[in-house]
């Protein structure tokens, strides 16, 4: 395993956080679809990370009321992750002294990470793991944020450029960031690093 996932696992878990660690995303998944349980509802956040994990189908065909925006049969889904027993996403950098940072346009995943589930689980590849919170900022502002904003077709300046120039733009996708120093109060979140790159 990973050296610096073992000592990310060490940080993570002083900070009340519960963490696993795989090599690969078929683990990952294997003991998602174990640790969930059938009866448990589930929402998604917007995640590439999630997205390439393929565990939405798993989880609704064995009967799981599940809800993710990304996928259209489910109407108003965003609004009823929000009230679900467990929320899994993915973060946009997770730091080596513990923390965990994100930047969102709408604030429907960062709030339901720290707030109104009695699980969370965070996916995240080798790929997000950053030194401290400078290098957490920059990994948003020119990989995460440009890639997302790309993806989503948004005429934005950093679709073009790929860097942030802290714009004005109707279409800008940075506007609420939250840092997590330790585990809410009320919310078990489930770490999981996987020895893998994925998502943004």
């Amino acid at each position: 395993m990973n050296n610096k996932f073992l000592e990310l696992r060490d940080v993570l878990s002083k900070n009340g956080f519960i963490v696993k660690t795989f090599n690969n995303i078929s683990e990952a998944k294997e003991e998602l679809l174990s640790e969930i349980k059938k009866e448990e509802s589930i929402g998604i956040g917007g995640s590439m990370t999630i997205q390439d994990m393929d565990i939405y189908d798993d989880l609704k065909d064995r009967g799981n009321e599940i809800y993710w925006h990304w996928r259209k049969d489910v109407e108003d889904a965003a609004v009823k992750a929000i009230n679900t027993d467990t929320y899994i996403a993915s973060t946009n950098a997770l730091t080596m002294d513990g923390k965990i940072v994100n930047m969102d346009g709408t604030g429907n995943r960062v709030a339901s990470m720290i707030y109104g589930h009695k699980d969370v689980y965070i996916v995240v590849g080798k790929n997000k793991i950053c030194k401290d919170y400078d290098e957490a900022r920059e990994r948003i502002k020119n990989i995460a944020a440009p890639m997302n904003a790309k993806r989503l077709n948004l005429s934005t300046p950093c679709t073009h450029t790929g860097k942030c120039i802290d714009c004005d733009s109707p279409q800008r996708i940075c506007r609420s960031e939250v840092i997590v120093h330790k585990k809410p109060g009320g919310t078990n979140i489930h770490i999981y690093l996987v020895d893998e790159e994925l998502g943004y």
